[in-house]
């Protein structure tokens, strides 16, 4: 390492082998690349999920219904069995003592907990107190060990099962490399006049507050600093990348006077909205520019966000070029082929039969043509598809990320819309813009449902300008949107109201579907699972009623 205090970018050049714990240990480098830690800085920026302060350890007597807790317990029984239905599940059940009482503890669908947590194990128990039989418990908590440690404060870190990668492991790595860097210091690339505005800790002591706090107030001063630099360094990117964007792509001035749009319009049999008609605006003004559009349309379902895609798309179309829609599932894209479909089957896309013309060998006016394609379809029908997007008698594909595959080649692709855009990641974004013919890049409309307020749009999508359709088409039934706060995990009597509303819409013949954010349990995720609510539904608040399970792992013919 050279002289002058380190910068984060030298910090990313370093390989692990520079830290003394770990250099003659090939092994562990390798088992924590498995983890995605290659570098000195990657391993100082694999912060603790937790700390456990042991001046403020819960003890099973004191804890109450509906408590948070996070609990120092020894295991003293653990037994697991499978549970009964079309779908079982392996159930671990355990008890676990503190010396002031017992405490049942559940998993679900953690078969594996039992071989972790065998009796005698010592280990902290971090999640929601229930009840049930009359008795306290906790269901799926988080479990860390911390083995002989010392001190008031202790840092866990996410811990990894399949290399065998312990929190005690990280832990000490971290604090050498901490060593590692404690003679030159840090880098402080932030002006003292902004730390002092923001009252912000300097890079050095925000680092030593994460990882080696001496006080639960260390914690909080450098958590505040580190997602400052995290949402910084995030900012400075997109805007380097939009930038660049800018600077350097060709993009396609399209025809905003053509008929087909026009026509789309007047077809519609209903008003657009103001918000629809501004977004409209806003989305033509960047199709007349000479840079490709990278534009985010919010709003939610219901508001229309599908007129001002599809007027996009024909734009392209009225001009010679393709279009594209990408969705990230089957269902999605299948919804958005049949909607658009129907939106566009009496259109016709003008002709011309001037040589060099994208349509020289067509037909005077034909039909606009839209095709699907996803995983699903058939491979001869994939080739006949193929030959016409090369031939540009396909006018717009919709599809899923079939779309990016390397066989998929359009004659002059203009336009690009992403629903539901979180699901995609840039590269997969930037793997269809490059698509296009001819050395220009297509304009891109990336969608989303998600309430995202401006200032955090502005933050996550930095690259992207914003459109908001914030208005309702009139007649249709408003959207109530009520958050039942609970607790981690199923709260019985908060969540009670929702699935007795749920019954009575089911008996007025509507349906209901519930979201999870996982497909099964995870011990790394404090969140619900697809198939451990599905079983708790069908078994309790719910019984009786056809309770389905849907998930992306699922056969395309099961879903």
């Amino acid at each position: 390492m050279s002289e002058g205090p380190i910068s984060y970018a030298e910090l990313a050049g370093y390989d692990l082998s520079v830290i003394g714990a770990l250099k003659a240990h090939p092994k562990k480098i390798a088992k924590l690349a498995e983890m995605g830690i290659d570098t000195v800085l990657e391993l100082l920026t694999t912060y603790p999920r937790r700390h456990i302060d042991r001046s403020r350890q819960e003890t099973i007597r004191d804890l109450r219904p509906d408590d948070q807790a996070m609990v120092l317990a020894r295991v003293a029984r653990i037994s697991s069995r499978r549970t009964r239905g079309p779908r079982p599940k392996t159930l671990v059940t355990a008890e676990i003592g503190d010396g002031s009482g017992y405490l049942r503890v559940t998993f679900f669908n953690q078969g594996w907990r039992e071989h972790q947590l065998p009796v005698g194990t010592e280990a902290v128990f971090f999640g929601k107190v229930d009840t049930f039989q009359g008795r306290q418990q906790m269901t799926n908590p988080l479990v860390d060990f911390i083995g002989d440690k010392t001190g008031r404060i202790i840092p866990l870190y996410p811990q990894s099962e399949k290399p065998r990668i312990t929190s005690d492991d990280v832990a000490s790595w971290v604090q050498a490399a901490l060593a590692k860097t404690a003679k030159r210091g840090l880098a402080e690339p932030l002006p003292e006049r902004y730390r002092q505005r923001y009252h912000f800790v300097d890079r050095t002591k925000a680092l030593r507050g994460m990882h080696a706090p001496s006080v639960m107030g260390d914690v909080s001063a450098a958590h505040k600093r580190l997602v400052f630099d995290e949402l910084l360094r995030l900012q400075l990117a997109l805007v380097l990348r939009k930038r660049a964007l800018e600077r350097t792509a060709v993009g396609i001035v399209h025809d905003t006077s053509g008929e087909l749009v026009r026509r789309f319009h007047d077809a519609l049999g209903f008003e657009l909205t103001g918000a629809q008609e501004r977004v409209i605006a806003e989305v033509t003004a960047d199709l007349l520019g000479r840079h490709p559009m990278h534009r985010l349309l919010q709003g939610d379902v219901g508001s229309g966000k599908t007129v001002v895609a599809v007027s996009a798309l024909l734009t392209a179309i009225q001009g010679g070029h393709q279009g594209a829609l990408m969705a990230p599932t089957e269902v999605l894209a299948e919804q958005h082929f049949a909607n658009i479909r129907d939106l566009v089957v009496d259109l016709r896309v003008p002709g011309d039969e001037q040589e060099g013309s994208l349509f020289e060998g067509l037909a005077a006016e034909r039909p606009v043509r839209v095709e699907l394609l996803t995983n699903r379809t058939a491979a001869a029908n994939r080739r006949k598809l193929a030959q016409a997007l090369a031939d540009g008698t396909v006018d717009l594909l919709v599809g899923t990320h079939a779309l990016i595959e390397d066989a998929v080649a359009f004659r002059s692709l203009g336009m690009i819309v992403i629903d539901e855009q979180h699901r995609f990641g840039v590269e997969q974004r930037d793997a269809l813009r490059q698509k296009g013919a001819d050395g220009a890049t297509p304009d891109v409309l990336v969608m989303t449902a998600t309430p995202i307020p401006r200032t955090a749009a502005m933050t996550v999508y930095g690259d992207l300008d914003v459109s908001i359709i914030d208005k309702m088409p009139p007649g249709r039934t408003p959207i109530t949107t009520t958050w039942v706060r609970t607790a981690s995990g199923a709260d019985e009597a908060a969540e009670a109201p929702v699935w007795a509303h749920v019954r009575a819409e089911v008996a007025d013949g509507r349906q209901a579907y519930v979201v999870c954010p996982l497909v099964e349990e995870s011990e790394k995720l404090e969140a619900s699972s697809a198939e451990e609510t599905f079983e708790r539904l069908r078994t309790g608040e719910l019984a009786g009623l056809r309770v389905g399970l849907l998930h992306g792992r699922m056969a395309s013919a099961e879903k």
